[in-house]
């Protein structure tokens, strides 16, 4: 197939690598240099240009505001649209917009899916990626296939916003995990316990986690090198407060994340891995869970 892909970033480039393996005639459009593990991909000057040379267009981008650019600026996918084509988009934004957006490819007389994807960088290079997919049905299976070659479990939700939703609800319940694995691992730290000793008897027991498991490590072995960054979780955790007050839901414990993740920032710590939340209650605590 013709398939277009924007949004060539640390997620964004293996995933994209996953559909020129399969055979696929890729077109991309990036500010920076293609990567090489993509020279096989033709580069394009504009999104417009991807959108007129590709038959699907996926999106990989790291904010709501990125995505309406791309799509409806002047040379945005909009203008290199024609009817029968598709559109998905597979960045995390706002549910409220993602609707707003579906509709005007709509109009076009075009198809819009809301795929945002959980798994991080790891998920991304081994194609495992959890995939959560708002639209319509018939949409949905036109594209499962070229999805089955970036995830492994891919489930249409219902329609447009809702796989954007159940983004947002994974990033809180990611977010509170992170938190109290931090809380638990420094508990245990400054009450003198091995931490990694306290971790690997946890994971056989209730609180046994992917968090617990990955990011636990990370805390104690101190590898914040980003597999998912700090801002973008801190944008998902505002999405989420953002849609709560639309709604009228109390997040008290969302809200609280999010805060630990602010301090995060405040120090200069944004761009690091997610799991260095924990770094916000080591500052509290005036202890860390392990030197490094």
């Amino acid at each position: 197939m013709r398939i277009g892909f924007i949004g060539l970033g640390i997620m964004g480039s293996p995933m994209a690598k996953h559909l020129l393996d399969a055979g696929h005639h890729l077109f991309v459009r990036t500010r920076s240099k293609v990567p090489a593990e993509l020279a096989g991909a033709t580069v394009c000057a504009s999104p417009a240009e991807v959108a007129r040379a590709a038959d699907i267009v996926f999106l990989m981008l790291p904010d709501t505001p990125d995505v309406e650019k791309v799509l409806f600026a002047e040379d945005g996918v909009a203008h290199g649209l024609s009817a029968g084509k598709t559109v998905v988009d597979m960045s995390s934004i706002s549910p409220i917009e993602t609707k707003a957006f579906a509709q005007r490819i709509n109009d076009l007389g075009c198809d819009y899916l809301d795929a945002p994807v959980s798994g991080g960088e790891v998920g991304a290079k081994a194609g495992s990626l959890t995939i959560m997919v708002g639209g319509a049905v018939a949409t949905f299976e036109k594209v499962k296939p070229l999805l089955a070659l970036m995830g492994k479990n891919i489930t249409l939700v219902g329609g447009n916003g809702d796989g954007q939703t159940t983004k947002v609800a994974n990033q809180i319940i990611v977010a509170l995990n992170i938190a109290a694995v931090g809380e638990a691992l420094l508990f245990a730290s400054k009450a003198g316990a091995d931490p990694e000793k306290v971790r690997s008897a946890l994971m056989g027991g209730f609180a046994a986690s992917r968090v617990l498991e990955v990011h636990g490590e990370r805390m104690i072995k101190r590898t914040f090198n980003p597999g998912f960054r700090i801002a973008l979780h801190q944008k998902d955790l505002g999405l989420a407060l953002a849609g709560a007050k639309a709604i009228g839901v109390s997040l008290p414990q969302t809200a609280s994340a999010a805060q630990l993740m602010q301090a995060c920032a405040s120090n200069g710590w944004g761009q690091l891995d997610h799991s260095a939340l924990v770094k916000s209650l080591e500052l509290l605590a005036a202890h860390a869970v392990a030197e490094g």
